[in-house]
């Protein structure tokens, strides 16, 4: 029953495409769990390179069973868009699983997201626009639309007329935009019905059988534990829970059947949209690393902030997630500093603290504090082993492990799907 959690360690953009496409040839089922198309894996396959947004990242494996669970929120046209796009490059995706009970983001979802935000002027959060969280407050509020709705006409009817009842007011009076016709929106979703039902299943049931044959199923989570709803940089988060128990509700599998969690740590930080980053750089170094990282978000195209390893987050994220081992990514960017900072405190009203402040307020004003680790100047792209590094990449390694909490398993040496060195198998 070896049942392995992927998550993001820090505020998303780790690298979880690359460590997941690493373990998907091994892998039964590859089920993302949370979120919608507000989330983004590149992943490398040979001089090919994929950039999915709602899609699994096992949908590239071969033999590998693609599962979208209950606690997605799916934008059908985003969808059939990524499908059809890796059909075109002669990618399989006829096994996708999508669960009847993940809600579908709606065209109106989008209105609101979109306007809202930039209502908020200067307080906005750093949405992506796409309808993630709307949709996951009517889902709260019980007036979502569910994929199972679409085959019922007038029960999809229904729940569109009601959603709309309050937000063509909130539109017209509030925000002075164009109410939204009902009967559209419901042509719209209903356009969707066919192309979507080969895909349509009781994921939960499907899961929980492939866990009792001994199939090996890996939950694949969006986003970061940064980003988390309830554990996150809150206001500044996403509306989903990433963190590994987000699986089991996301998915309907219980905790008992996880056996491995594994956190996705950048060998430095970054970050996207608003909100407290207390490593970033607004510098050279920070240019240097945002160039040779290449980082943009890959469902955004926004710059990411970047800065120093934090020990700090990665610390809590092994805390809140119960982490068992660490995929340490882009240990290849750092090559060519000839010392690295690491922030091991933070410096709060003049007090050093050790552990993430669960004070909105402190955290706003926290201070890094940094030990300097010796950097190295050789190409570490072609190791294949953990000796093959440099002496002081394998200092960095190690201390990095020390602070965070939790051995690290793999290390990415560079982008490819080759370019990692396992040191302890997942599996």
């Amino acid at each position: 029953m070896p049942a392995l959690v992927l998550l993001g360690a820090q505020w998303g953009d780790e690298g979880k495409g690359k460590a997941t496409d690493l373990l998907g040839g091994s892998v039964d089922y590859v089920v993302r769990y949370q979120g919608g198309n507000n989330a983004g894996h590149t992943v490398v396959v040979g001089d090919q390179k994929y950039a999915l947004h709602l899609l699994p990242s096992g949908i590239l494996s071969p033999g590998c069973t693609p599962v979208i669970g209950n606690g997605v929120v799916v934008d059908p046209s985003v969808l059939f868009s990524e499908l059809s796009g890796l059909n075109e490059r002669g990618v399989d995706t006829s096994k996708l699983l999508i669960s009847g009970n993940a809600h579908i983001i709606t065209p109106y979802n989008v209105t609101v997201d979109k306007v809202t935000e930039r209502f908020l002027g200067k307080r906005k959060i750093g949405t992506t626009g796409r309808g993630i969280g709307p949709t996951y407050a009517d889902k709260i509020n019980r007036v979502g639309i569910r994929v199972q709705d679409l085959y019922d006409e007038s029960i999809l009817t229904q729940k569109v007329e009601a959603a709309l009842d309050v937000k063509n007011q909130m539109l017209t009076k509030l925000y002075n935009r164009r109410a939204i016709a009902a009967d559209q929106v419901v042509e719209e979703l209903l356009g969707y019905a066919d192309k979507l039902a080969p895909y349509v299943a009781d994921t939960v049931l499907v899961l929980n059988q492939a866990l009792d044959d001994d199939k090996v199923v890996l939950f694949e989570g969006g986003q970061g534990t940064l980003l988390d709803i309830d554990h996150g940089t809150y206001p500044f988060v996403t509306s989903s829970n990433p963190t590994a128990g987000g699986a089991c509700t996301g998915a309907g599998v219980g905790p008992t059947k996880i056996s491995r969690v594994i956190g996705i740590l950048k060998a430095y930080t970054t970050r996207v949209g608003a909100g407290p980053f207390p490593t970033e750089l607004f510098d050279e170094d920070g240019e240097a690393l945002r160039r040779i990282g290449g980082e943009r978000g890959v469902t955004t195209g926004r710059d990411r902030r970047c800065g120093w390893f934090d020990a700090v987050i990665a610390r809590y994220a092994t805390r809140v997630n119960g982490l068992t081992d660490f995929f340490l990514t882009k240990l290849d960017v750092l090559t060519g500093w000839e010392q690295i900072p690491v922030c091991v405190a933070y410096e709060i009203d003049g007090k050093r603290v050790e552990e993430l402040p669960y004070s909105q307020s402190d955290f706003h004003h926290a201070k890094p504090v940094y030990e300097m680790l010796p950097g190295w100047s050789e190409d570490i792209s072609k190791a294949k082993s953990f000796s093959e590094l440099p002496k002081n990449a394998q200092a960095y390694v190690k201390a990095l492990e020390e602070m965070s909490g939790a051995p690290i398993s793999a290390i990415g040496v560079g982008p490819g799907r080759d370019e990692t060195i396992e040191i302890n198998s997942f599996l």
